[in-house]
């Protein structure tokens, strides 16, 4: 019954925004009510039984987890994205993107961008970081933004789902005994060619059947191309956007050398947390893309402000998204999805993955699928030897990927920065993630025939 509510949810959900043309926000939070009164949450919390929380206070929790993190990053990410815009340093990359691999060949640069960035950067804050540059190149070359932008995020999403040091892969590494330093060379191993196959080649042929420029909101906070001679050096663009990167990278690293009592790894676990390295950054990137160009503290308070009124509806969308994934969760459903694969005598790698994809198009969460197969599949790989622990780390990563749609957040920041209707996100966005996540899965597979 409890499938059947999700389904029923889940058409009902598509149906109120493309049929009944109800605003995302408003059908995302009516669904979340539904599915709650449909599996039986209480209306209101029992103060006497907290872990079961009432179904407005779930939607609350669900929107408040969400945004608590993201608002802060998409606000800092969209003022350092309008920093670049504004000093020309997007076109400063695009131009030297573009000149490197040519026309054609640019959104082969743009997975190789979103790869190396997403792998010491939560996916929402790559993205936020990278979107304005996928803008920028769309407009120069008139090539569709699907083409662009696709590859984009099929690298940011690639190295979420299967990289460490990304959270749900560290602590899957911990739960199944994994070898880190193994686990990030068989990730690299495998995730280059899934990112190829979902980036450019998938992008290169839907890009033909969607053709999408900058949305006109999204655009205006574009300046007006400016001639080379007064753009930014491009070494000064990329440390300002690396910058954050950097300091996270750092932070990573502090993880795995220093003693976490001592006050180094305190202090460079601090710099290099998402909104602390953010925050740095964009402040940098004041002086660095402004105060050196010539900008003075008026027109650097005008743009900070104007950029952020296109993020109001973006981030309404997606905390709406993740008060409806707080309710699928709250409800049971993932519990019960991880019960029925319990009895089911697959190969770890098999169950892994299929445990983690089932949970993830129940919920949506790519994490809390991840961490659910990793802890269903590790009593079971231990008591079937000859299973590389590495490889099953993989495994539940590319399941959680899989079939994103309108119960993940993800969905709705892609749909909403693109500008595209809900039909045309899941030609784009969830296929992307579907071929990220089978194709993880065949080359684990064959590696794992010679490990």
């Amino acid at each position: 019954m409890l499938l059947v509510i999700v389904f029923a949810a889940i058409v009902a959900l598509l149906l109120l925004i493309t049929v009944a043309k109800l605003n995302p926000f408003v059908a995302l939070i009516i669904t979340a009510v539904g599915v709650g009164l449909a599996t039986g949450m209480p209306l209101v919390t029992d103060p006497a039984a907290p872990d079961h929380p009432g179904i407005i206070d779930s939607i609350k929790a669900g929107m408040g987890n969400t945004l608590g993190f993201l608002a802060i990053v998409l606000g800092l990410g969209t003022m350092l994205g309008k920093m670049m815009a504004e000093s020309g340093g997007a076109e400063r990359i695009a131009q030297t993107l573009i000149n490197r691999f040519g026309q054609k060949n640019v959104h082969w640069a743009m997975m190789f961008v979103g790869f190396i960035v997403g792998i010491s950067v939560f996916f929402q804050v790559g993205f936020v970081l990278l979107i304005p540059l996928a803008f920028t190149i769309a407009r120069q070359t008139g090539v569709s933004l699907v083409k662009i932008g696709v590859p984009l995020v099929a690298g940011l999403s690639v190295v979420h789902g299967l990289v460490p040091p990304h959270p749900a892969a560290m602590a899957a590494v911990g739960i199944f005994k994994a070898d880190v330093g193994k686990t990030i060379l068989y990730s690299i191993i495998v995730g280059l060619p899934t990112a190829i196959l979902a980036g450019p080649v998938y992008a290169n042929w839907i890009g033909k059947r969607i053709h999408k420029d900058v949305p006109k909101e999204l655009a205006e906070q574009m300046s007006a191309p400016k001639d080379l001679k007064e753009l930014p050096s491009f070494f000064n663009t990329i440390f300002t956007v690396l910058l954050p990167v950097i300091l996270m990278l750092v932070a990573s690293i502090a993880e795995i050398q220093l003693d976490k009592a001592s006050f180094g790894y305190k202090a460079l676990k601090f710099l290099g947390d998402p909104v602390v390295a953010l925050l740095i950054a964009t402040v940098f990137s004041f002086f660095s893309l402004g105060f050196s160009r010539g900008m003075n503290r008026e027109k650097i308070l005008k743009f900070t402000n104007d950029c952020l009124a296109p993020t109001a509806s973006i981030l309404l969308v997606i905390g709406a998204g993740g008060a409806f994934n707080k309710v699928l969760l709250d409800s049971g459903i993932g519990t019960y999805i991880a019960d029925l694969a319990k009895e089911s005598h697959m190969s770890p790698i098999l169950l892994g993955w299929g445990i983690a994809a089932m949970i993830r198009v129940a919920t949506g969460s790519a994490t809390v699928s991840m961490m659910t197969a990793a802890g269903i599949v590790a009593p079971i790989a231990a008591a079937m030897p000859g299973t590389s622990a590495e490889l099953l780390v993989l495994a539940t990563g590319a399941g959680s990927l899989i079939l994103s749609h309108v119960n993940d957040a993800g969905f709705w920041m892609f749909k909403e920065y693109f500008g595209m209707s809900v039909k045309e996100t899941l030609m784009t966005w969830t296929a992307l993630e579907t071929i990220i996540a089978t194709a993880a899965l065949v080359f684990i597979l064959i590696l794992n025939v010679f490990v």
